[in-house]
Order: structure tokens, then sequence, then C-alpha cells
């Protein structure tokens, strides 16, 4: 089910110090170190002080490959290291605490030992870049074989891909697929592979479209819904948040009428009842939130004049997606009925928010005419990786697929204009002007996409540059027909 990936750098984007035949690694070699005196290809000499900057041309889940041959001149066997991972190239470069670069979730700042003769995997994290910082003691030297990135990724056969020759959508397609590959190639799937490896089932919803898109049943998803179940009692919400427990619901009906997977959803059917139940009380007999629980939609909506409203529509969408699986299942509906009825005694009026215009669209399939305002209005610069599919799929059905798709091409093109190999967290277009692209340090002037841009817990470093539920557009490309 995944596949070992090996990435020799494809360019050094910075070479400090004394260092003879850097060019020498970016040429693909066994990794292994030979047993004579003479190695595979010519070797790096690091000498001194010195700093190494790799670029492996694309977002891998892992960690490097270091293969020193000799090491001279020193009384130890080793010598000390500093290895720094990035998502951008600003990033490997930063200091911890600089603008939001962290080792949280994944520890990408450390320090290490090289010794000669070795050939050993150093981290596990996400990352494009790698930087080596080196101060050799005075006569000592070390022969550098390879730096590689060594990883893992899905690995299935595929029941949906773009066979067509819009260059765009081909270069949309293979990123968002590669994006989500990379978050599902473990036993669960997770929101990023550098920050939040978690399962956020809040966030899952876009990234079960895409993967049961690509792939239909997935065991890592199974595991992941039922995990968030075995952790959260019924009367308690998933994640501390009630619209969590509500996307739990949400997912779990899609999975089983996108892949007809009823075995696995039969047993699951009591604890979603109860959560069912749990949802209505959070509302009074008025369809007014009575409940100390969080009503989050995302982070663009926080404490804004939209917030109540996404999350109704959240619990709406959710209310009838497991009436429609009990239904199916021959499963009593009574609770999810009367959920509906709480729910649609207040109306959905949104003030601004294209995340929740979208929300709407799904929970009720129609919207009204300043719901559509509101589209037109924004377009693109209103886009969220989050909530594409939503908001694309409300697109087209009100403004037209091909006004709809063009949205996505400059939206999600945006991001590959700057080099990216996977989708971001977040995105927004204001980001483009003045800003330089990830796969090369700023100048003087420019602003950095990474270092300079994010909110709230992604701000700056911090922010995930491959992030799972970005890739919900893969749903929305097959439901085109491209």
């Amino acid at each position: 089910m995944t596949q070992k990936e090996i990435q020799f750098p494809t360019r050094m984007l910075l070479c400090k110090g004394d260092v003879r035949g850097a060019e020498n690694l970016t040429k693909p070699i066994p990794l292994q170190n030979p047993t004579g005196k003479y190695p595979a290809r010519p070797w790096a000499e690091l000498r001194g002080k010195c700093a190494l900057l790799f670029d492996f041309g694309r977002e891998m889940r892992g960690g490097v490959r270091i293969v020193c041959h000799w090491l001279t001149g020193v009384e130890k066997s080793s010598v000390q290291a500093r290895l720094r991972f990035g998502e951008s190239a600003a990033e490997c470069c930063a200091e911890l605490g600089e603008r939001g670069a962290s080792n949280d979730h994944a520890p990408r700042d450390f320090s290490l030992s090289l010794a000669g003769m070795s050939s050993v995997r150093y981290g596990e994290t996400g990352f494009r870049f790698a930087r080596l910082d080196m101060d050799l003691p005075a006569g000592a030297c070390l022969n550098l074989l390879a730096v590689a990135a060594e990883g893992e990724i899905l690995s299935l056969p595929v029941q949906y891909t773009y066979s067509g020759k819009d260059p765009s959508l081909s270069g949309i397609y293979k990123v968002a697929k590669r994006t989500v590959d990379l978050c599902a190639a473990g036993d669960y799937v997770w929101d990023g592979i550098k920050r939040d490896r978690l399962v956020w089932i809040g966030d899952m919803h876009p990234e079960m479209l895409a993967l049961t898109t690509l792939y239909g049943r997935l065991p890592s998803l199974e595991n992941s819904i039922l995990f968030m179940k075995d952790t959260t009692p019924p009367d308690t919400w998933m994640c501390n948040i009630v619209t969590y427990s509500a996307w739990w619901l949400t997912t779990l009906a899609d999975y089983c009428e996108i892949t007809g997977a009823t075995d696995f959803a039969a047993p699951l059917l009591p604890y979603a009842q109860r959560t069912v139940r749990h949802l209505l009380s959070a509302l009074n007999a008025d369809g007014e939130f009575d409940t100390d629980g969080r009503l989050f939609v995302d982070w663009p909506t926080k404490g804004k004049e939209d917030e109540e409203i996404g999350a109704r529509a959240i619990l709406l969408l959710a209310a009838k997606k497991t009436a429609a699986l009990f239904s199916s299942l021959a499963y009593p509906t009574n609770d999810a009925v009367q959920l509906i009825a709480r729910l649609q005694k207040k109306p959905l009026i949104v003030k601004s928010s294209m995340q929740v215009v979208g929300l709407k669209y799904m929970a009720t399939g129609a919207l009204d005419p300043s719901d559509v305002a509101i589209l037109r209005e924004r377009g693109a610069r209103g886009m969220s990786t989050f909530m594409s599919y939503y908001i694309l799929t409300a697109y087209a059905r009100y403004l037209g697929k091909d006004s709809a798709l063009a949205m996505m091409k400059e939206y999600y093109g945006g991001m590959l204009s700057r080099g990216a190999t996977t989708f971001f967290e977040d995105f927004d277009l204001a980001w483009l002007d003045g800003s330089s692209r990830i796969d090369e340090l700023p100048t003087e002037g420019e602003r950095d996409l990474h270092g300079d841009f994010g909110a709230y817990c992604y701000l700056g470093f911090r922010h995930s540059l491959c992030h799972g539920w970005s890739a919900g557009v893969l749903r929305f490309m097959k439901d085109c027909g491209v």
C-alpha cells in the first residue's frame, strides 16, 4: 500500500565555506558505502565551517539519508552537525522561534552525529529542502557520498485520473494527488505531514472525498473514523468541538455512500445515533444553540458574523446525511429527523463568507440571490483550500462549470506558480503580490511567501505546505467530468 521513495537533490541552493565537489551530491548512486578504498563516485569534501542547502525537487514524507565515507583528522569517530528541514527554502534558514519556525509535531531542526563509513536516515517530517551546517575541527575532513531524501507515499491502483490536455488541470490533479497520498501513507489519515500529523476529524471530509475519488475504500480512512469513535465517548464532542462530531457523521455517511461499505458502517450506527442525540442537546426547542462546546467552522470565520450560520449548516448537512444513511440500512431515523427540524427553525442568512455559502449549498441544495452575489463578487480571492470543494460545487451550480474550473485554476495555479509540489493548509491570492517563490531564498525587498503570511495557528513557517484537506478539488474535478 505504501511505496518507498528516494529522491536525490535536484540542485544546491546554498554552498558556503570550504566545500569541494558539492555538485557530486546531485548525482544518484547506490546509498551504500563501498568496502574498498575507493568510493562509487567522487565525493564532496567538507572542511571547517560550512553549510549546504539541498532542494529535493518535491515534497517528501520522511527524512534524509546521509552517507559518509571517510572522516579524517579527528580523534573521535564522529563529528557534530546541524540538520534543518523545510517545506520552503527560507524555512531551512530560519532559527527556531523566528516567524513561527518550530519543532512542533515533528522535529525539523536538531543536532546529530556524523560518523565515517556510515549510512543513516535522520528525521521524520514533511519537507522539500534540507540544510546541513557543520563546523569541523582544524585539520578534519568529512567525505560525503550522498544526502538523499528518503520517505514513503501511498501507492495503490487509481480509479480516477485526469487524462485531458489542459496543462493547468493536469498540474492541479498531480499536485493534489501527491498531497493526499503523502498525508494518507500511514495507518491513519493525517492533516499534514510536517505539522498536524493528527486525525482531525473536522478536517477530514475533503480528504475522504479526494481519497475515495482516487481509490474507493481505504484502510487508513476507516482506521481514522474508528479511532475517533474509540477515543470519544458519545456524550462528548470530538476534539472538543461540536461541529467536529457533526463532521464525523457526514464523513461516515458519505464514505458509505461513495464506496458501498455497509459492512463497515453498520456496526457504527448505534454510536452515530448517540452522537445525533448529543447534537440535539446542543440546540433548544426553538433551534437556538445552547451549548458550551465550540461552534467552529474554519479559522477565517472564527469569531465573525457568519460563524454560527456556518456551524448550523454543518450540523444540518450531518443530520441529513445521517438520516439518509440510517434509512438505507433500515435503522431508526427519528433522532436525525428531529435534529433536521430543529435546525431548520432558523434561516441560513449568510452575510459575507464564501465558505459558509458553500456549506449552505451543501446542506440545503439551494442559494439565495444574495449568496450568489457573494460568490460572484469574491471569486478566486475568496477561496479556501479547506472549503474548496464546497465553494466550487456551489459556484458551478449557479455560475457555471466552466467559470468554476477557471476559478479553481486561478486559485490553485497561484500555488503552482510559486513552486508548490503539494497544496497548502491555507492560501490567499493576495499573498502573491510582491512575494517570493518557495523554492528560492527571498531577495531584498521581497516578501517571503511562507514566512511572512499565514494566521492563527499556522502563522509564518509553522504553516503547513502539505495539507490533505486542500485535495478536495479532486472530487470536484471528477464531478465536472474532466
